[in-house]
C-alpha cells in the first residue's frame, strides 16, 4: 500500500531524519491506519444495515409468504436471528426505516458490492416518487441549492456519517430537515451526542427564523463538540458488529483483530 503522507515518504526513503521526525512519522502513520480502520467498520455496519432494512422492505411488498407474516414480521426475524448481536424488533423497525429514507444509496452499494442482489425495483419506484422542483434550503443552506431531490450525496453519507448518526436522521420526517442536519453534521464533523443536541435544541428552526443564518451556524459550529475515531469504536454498535460483548471486559487483541479483519475487508474491496 502507499502511504501518501509526506513524512512517511521521506522517513521511508534513505534520508537521515532526526528523532522528533521518527516520532512524527509514527504518530501520523498510527492516526492514518486508526482512521482506516474505524472507516471500514463504520462503512460495513452502515451498508449491512441498509441491506438488512432493503430486504424487509422488499419481502414485504414481494414475498410469497408476507401476508402469513403480517404486522409480526420483524418480531419473528428477531426471533430467528438470535445470534446475530445487537437484532432485536426495534433495531429491525429501525434498519427498515433507514433504507426508506435513504433508498437513493442503491447505485452505490449495488456497485461497491456486486455479489449482493439488489434488484431496485422499490427503489426505482421510491425514486421516481420524488420531488423534481429545485429547493431553496435557507438558514446555514442559503447558498446551497439541492437539485432534483433533498440529498447528500450517497458517498458522502457513507463515508461521513456513522449508522449512531443516522439513527438519529432517521427519526426526522421531514426531507428538506434531515438534510439540513445531514449537511451542518458532516462540515462540522460533529459527534452523535452533538448531533442529539443540536436537534433537540431547534437548530433547524431557529435557523429558518434568524435574520442572520450564516452567523448563526458560524457560531454553532464553533461550539459544537466534533468526534473522533475512539468515540465510534467504543460505541455499542461497534462492539455487537466485530462480534464482541460491550458488557464484558474485552481483551485489546480481541478489539485489534476484530478490527484488522475489517480493515482487510475494506482494502480488498
Amino acid at each position: 500500500m502507499e502511504v501518501t503522507n509526506n513524512n512517511t515518504s521521506d522517513a521511508m526513503s534513505n534520508k537521515p531524519i532526526n528523532f522528533d521526525t521518527l516520532i512524527s512519522v509514527i504518530e501520523q502513520t498510527h492516526t492514518h491506519f486508526q482512521q482506516q480502520a474505524v472507516k471500514a467498520v463504520n462503512v460495513s455496519l452502515t451498508i449491512r444495515n441498509w441491506l438488512f432494512g432493503y430486504y424487509i422492505v422488499e419481502f414485504e411488498q414481494n414475498g410469497e409468504e408476507r401476508a402469513a407474516y403480517g404486522a409480526q414480521l420483524l418480531a419473528r426475524i428477531a426471533e430467528r436471528c438470535k445470534n446475530i448481536k445487537g437484532i432485536d424488533e426495534r433495531s429491525l423497525r429501525n434498519f427498515r426505516t433507514f433504507y426508506l429514507n435513504y433508498s437513493y444509496l442503491q447505485s452505490l452499494i449495488s456497485q461497491s458490492y456486486p455479489g449482493f442482489s439488489i434488484r431496485g425495483s422499490l427503489t426505482t419506484e421510491l425514486d421516481s416518487k420524488s420531488s423534481k422542483e429545485s429547493v431553496q434550503i435557507r438558514g446555514a443552506l442559503t447558498t446551497e441549492t439541492i437539485e432534483n431531490e433533498l440529498r447528500v450525496p450517497a458517498q458522502k453519507i457513507l463515508s461521513k456519517l456513522s449508522y449512531t448518526h443516522l439513527e438519529q436522521l432517521i427519526s426526522i420526517e421531514d426531507p428538506l430537515k434531515r438534510t439540513f442536519y445531514e449537511i451542518e453534521c458532516i462540515k462540522g464533523t460533529w459527534s452523535v451526542r452533538e448531533l442529539k443536541r443540536q436537534i433537540t435544541s431547534l437548530y433547524f428552526e431557529r435557523s429558518g427564523l434568524s435574520a442572520k443564518p450564516e452567523l448563526l451556524s458560524e457560531l454553532t459550529q464553533l461550539k459544537s463538540e466534533t468526534a473522533n475515531s475512539s468515540d465510534w469504536v467504543k460505541s455499542v454498535y461497534a462492539f455487537e458488529f466485530l462480534g464482541l460483548n460491550p458488557k464484558d471486559a474485552v481483551e485489546e487483541s480481541d478489539l485489534e483483530t476484530a478490527l484488522l479483519n475489517q480493515l482487510l475487508y475494506f482494502m480488498l474491496e
